[in-house]
């Protein structure tokens, strides 16, 4: 038999799966017995959610009386410090099974009851927005027991970057969360990339193309939904490659109340059939933002970034131009000036890089930003695959990453240069007088001395210098010198009245 057929032993395997339940019970295994062998991926994912630093323990299948029931949550997971513990109860889900809200509110009753602290959730399910539970359930029983949510991309994501980026100290650990990694991305694990727009996509896109779409008609905010967890999504996989956090861009408002920013999605949808929304990826010039037209089947992403602050309006457009060397040609190079509304020219960039003057309509208007853009054909299919709406927004963004956005850096003003002295200037420092007379020394501001007047000063007689001298040292003091009755040059004493 060939070694090529022989298949590696894996410390996670996914042979002998069968089913959702077990499914379940070995990705739960899988995650808590890592959490607790590699210390700072484990400190990494319970951090966010409350938990002190120390010493992390993970049990499965806990059982618990609640009234005449036995229940058996997922997992639970305490952390301890000194004589303080933090404990939190673990439900998950796998493969396209969703969270059940009796299931939930009977492990916060029981939580309560112990006295933990959270209940953590796990499962396919991304929320429209960070920090939002896709389940709903009874405020009431979230006054003394947290309730957090966690996709499996999320774990996923954490895993890659703690692994590839952050750095694990021990490689044995560092070995061990590469299996748990292989597991995830296994189609068999249940951890299950987002693959559907939901059964309203169809109906709701169909009543966009035809223009009949209302803000109440049934099925709009689970796609509007749908779309902003594409967004977080997306940025958890770009992120995982860049190893930095990636987060979609929301208002203050929208973070304290969901439901603007899901009012704002639905109203734009609409009234264009369009759906917006910006990611944020540090230490680049600006926001990435993505327009899905489902009107027009285009999917596009831009960018904004300031112009530099001198020089003419050609030379900021070639400052552009020189860093969208591998920009495709068709991408659209926009340039807003001062003190007007909307950009002052358009062109494709293979138009700028001809003639970068196309974008300079007035020469006296000053030039402050300039927008980059690119735009591919929008899928419509609800699912994964060829022609998909999810796969052609997440092909978009990263190749708007890559090809613009990746290569472009903020203006910076150049620092101040020394000021050379002129030959002229040089000749005067060479011919400075004495250090004796250090307040005559020559400065910058001064200009050049006259040779005359130098040569004047340098051929006086000492003596004529050391009376100059007296002279001036005696004014210093305020005193007159007169003959007296002897002859003598000097002062007459003062008149004293006692």
């Amino acid at each position: 038999m060939a070694e090529q057929t022989w298949h590696e032993a894996r410390l996670i395997p996914t042979s002998g799966i069968n089913g959702a339940e077990e499914q379940e019970r070995r990705a739960t295994s899988a995650l808590l017995a890592v959490m607790t062998a590699v210390k700072e991926y484990g400190r990494g994912l319970v951090k966010p959610l409350g938990a002190p630093a120390g010493i992390i323990e993970t049990y499965i299948e806990v059982p618990f009386i609640f009234g005449e029931r036995k229940l058996y949550p997922d997992g639970l997971i305490r952390v301890s410090r000194g004589t303080k513990s933090w404990t939190a109860l673990v439900e998950v889900k796998t493969g396209s099974n969703e969270l059940a809200t009796e299931q939930l509110e009977n492990y916060l009753d029981i939580a309560r009851e112990q006295s933990f602290d959270a209940v953590i959730t796990i499962s396919n399910e991304i929320p429209a927005v960070a920090g939002q539970h896709p389940t709903k359930v009874d405020k009431r029983k979230l006054r003394k027991v947290e309730l957090h949510h966690l996709s499996w991309s999320q774990v996923l994501a954490e895993a890659v970057m703690q692994k590839e980026f952050r750095g694990v100290a021990d490689p044995d650990q560092a070995w061990i969360l590469g299996e748990l990694i292989r597991y995830l991305e296994h189609d068999r694990s249940g951890a299950m990339d987002m693959d559907d727009m939901g059964e309203s996509w169809t109906g709701v896109r169909d009543a966009v193309a035809a223009g009949t779409l209302r803000p109440n008609d049934k099925g709009i905010a689970s796609v509007v939904a749908r779309f902003d967890a594409l967004l977080r999504f997306a940025s958890l996989n770009l992120g995982k490659r860049l190893g930095t956090e990636v987060v979609p861009v929301l208002t203050r408002k929208e973070l304290t109340d969901p439901a603007l920013r899901a009012q704002a999605l639905t109203q734009q949808l609409c009234a264009n059939g369009q759906l917006s929304g910006a990611i944020r990826i540090p230490d680049t010039v600006g926001q990435l933002v993505v327009t899905a037209d489902l009107r027009s089947g285009r999917v596009s992403c831009h960018v904004d970034l300031d112009a530099p602050r001198d020089g003419r309006p050609t030379t900021r457009v070639n400052w552009l131009v020189r860093q969208l060397k591998n920009a495709p040609e068709t991408a659209r190079v926009e340039c807003f000036v001062a003190h007007s509304r909307g950009s002052s020219a358009a062109e494709l960039l293979r138009t700028v890089r001809e003639t970068p003057a196309v974008l300079v309509t007035d020469p006296a208007k000053d030039i402050r930003s300039f927008r980059v853009a690119t735009s591919s054909t929008l899928g419509t299919k609800r699912g994964r695959g060829r022609g998909a709406f999810i796969d052609s927004v997440l092909a978009a963004i990263d190749s708007f990453y890559a090809e613009v956005l990746g290569d472009l850096k903020a203006w910076a003003a150049a620092p101040p240069k020394l000021r050379q002295a002129s030959p002229e200037e040089t000749e005067d420092i060479e011919r400075t007088t004495p250090s004796s007379l250090a307040s005559t020394d020559y400065s910058s501001q001064d200009g050049p001395a006259p040779a005359d007047a130098a040569q004047a000063t340098s051929t006086l007689p000492p003596e004529h210098n050391s009376l100059q001298d007296a002279t001036a040292s005696s004014g210093d003091l305020g005193q007159t010198d007169s003959p007296n009755e002897s002859g003598d040059a000097r002062p007459e004493a003062p008149d004293i009245t006692w």
